[in-house]
């Protein structure tokens, strides 16, 4: 099943999708998660967890977690050894979204923004937002339509505006960029 399909089911069943196991830790069945939350530690304090592999949504209680080195590893209930934790790479984590901390006027999760339609203020297309990602200086959202545009996330010099109603989002930005 495809990305594009996982953060469908995700959001069907209020779901809101926060990483994924990315490897093996050790032999007593930890693994290694890839964490989208900030600071990325905040994963841990979500259990349990959702997880979606091999076509199928199952709820895993964390019996613990930490960061190891620049990566951070977990113990799921059930998972006692390492060909137990094998089966579950690739595995994507989710939450209720209901447990996520309510955010201020203004503030937005990247789930939420993912799948917008981007319009500049002329009216013109730029597609709709595939993902984000953080630099050092401040967070850019990638479009796909004709073709791929990375435009800063700056709120409001280049955001003009988000309607998660309406699922689009105005920006200030020159198609030709």
């Amino acid at each position: 099943m495809g990305e594009t399909r996982v953060r469908s089911s995700a959001r069907e069943r209020g779901l809101v999708i926060l990483g994924k196991v990315s490897g093996l830790h050790g032999v007593k069945g930890w693994v290694k998660v890839y964490s989208d939350t900030r600071p990325r530690e905040n994963i841990l304090a979500y259990s349990p967890w959702h997880l979606f592999h091999e076509g199928d949504w199952r709820v895993v209680e964390l019996t613990g977690g930490r960061p190891h080195g620049k990566t951070l590893v977990a113990g799921l209930a059930g998972c006692n050894d390492r060909d137990q934790a094998a089966r579950l790479l690739g595995a994507t984590i989710a939450i209720p979204r209901e447990r996520l901390p309510r955010l201020d006027e203004g503030e937005y999760y990247w789930t939420d923004l993912e799948g917008l339609r981007v319009r500049n203020l002329d009216g013109a297309d730029l597609g709709l937002v595939s993902h984000l990602f953080a630099t050092g200086s401040n967070d850019v959202i990638v479009t796909r339509g004709e073709r791929e545009r990375m435009i800063p996330f700056l709120q409001p010099d280049v955001v003009r505006g988000v309607d998660l109603a309406a699922g689009e989002m105005l920006v200030d930005w020159d198609p030709d960029f």
